[in-house]
């Protein structure tokens, strides 16, 4: 059906549903990430996968702003440490503690730590946000974790104490991110290619030392490899963080987050169609599970009726709010 024949309601809700879709793709494309490491890239070397996944994405993206209509090359004025602390958050300190976590643990427990994201935003939209505790998102927030849990935790799951900590470290860091960056939204006139680049940047930089104390020289790269970091830097970062912090300026941050257990689902569905992993009925259950979480988390809140004070002897009016 075309958009442009439906009603004033219908189209809101066609640019809502096709926007969360296209949002959709980053976690999506993300979900791609540990085969991409563990099949293409050298071993013993994910932060300098994580940096190159962050700075040439950051910086193209900046070039771009330059020659687009009306475009910011760089930020101004509050926007320089505003687009250090988001680039920080979201990529700087949550990259290391992703692959902190993920050599740490389990590939499935690292995984399950990272589906409470939308449980913590959820959390922090009240104090940062300004907005209401919804009980309904908590619990299918809850909901996602355990279906995630379900579908990727293995009979030789195992916790470390740092890593532990480095997974709810990257949830949360995370999870701050995005309630900053809907926060502060973007400068008139930005636009999210250049947003996204400032971030992509920062986040990079942020990197660069932390990646070369901790893993030396970069390693050989093959072109096998040259396409593993082609794909994480272009679409991994470049394509998907631009679709991911545009989805968070014009969508509930709330349902934004909810998006984000679709990538240890796809990195699940990897598993089964490429490397000829098999479900069991409990993965089956958990899938489901988690896909009903994600799903329910794109639902707006329910309404909240108010009674109003009646007029002159006329009945009190209820209003929907």
């Amino acid at each position: 059906m075309d958009i442009r024949t439906l009603s004033p309601d219908g189209r809101s809700r066609a640019r809502i549903v096709t926007l969360t879709a296209v949002t959709a793709f980053a976690p999506i494309v993300w979900g791609t990430t540990y085969f991409v490491t563990t099949e293409m890239l050298p071993a013993g070397h994910p932060l300098f996968a994580g940096l190159v996944r962050a700075l040439p994405a950051g910086l193209v993206a900046v070039a771009i702003g330059m020659i687009l209509p009306g475009g910011s090359a760089l930020p101004r004025g509050s926007w320089w440490w505003k687009s250090a602390v988001l680039g920080v958050l979201n990529i700087g300190l949550f990259f290391p503690m992703l692959f902190v976590a993920a050599e740490r643990l389990p590939g499935g427990v690292a995984a399950t730590f990272g589906a409470i994201t939308p449980v913590v935003v959820a959390l922090l939209a009240v104090p940062v946000l300004g907005e209401r505790l919804s009980v309904r998102r908590l619990l299918w927030g809850a909901g996602g974790v355990v279906g995630v849990g379900l579908v990727v935790l293995g009979p030789d799951a195992g916790l470390d104490v740092v890593g532990v900590l480095a997974g709810l470290g990257g949830a949360g860091s995370m999870a701050l991110g995005i309630a900053l960056t809907k926060r502060w939204g973007r400068p008139e006139g930005v636009g999210p290619v250049s947003s996204a680049g400032w971030q992509l940047t920062a986040g990079g930089l942020f990197l660069v030392p932390v990646t070369f104390i901790a893993e030396g020289a970069p390693p050989a790269v093959d072109g096998r490899a040259a396409l593993g970091y082609l794909w994480l830097g272009l679409v991994g970062g470049l394509v998907a963080y631009v679709l991911w912090f545009r989805g968070i300026g014009r969508l509930p941050v709330t349902s934004v987050a909810f998006l984000g257990p679709l990538a240890p689902l796809v990195a699940a569905g990897i598993g089964v169609g490429v490397l000829g992993e098999t479900l069991t009925l409990v993965q089956v259950m958990g899938l489901v599970l988690a896909l009903a979480a994600v799903l329910a988390g794109q639902l707006p809140p329910r309404a909240r009726r108010t009674v109003l004070p009646a007029a002159s002897g006329r009945a009190p009016l209820e209003a929907v709010r």
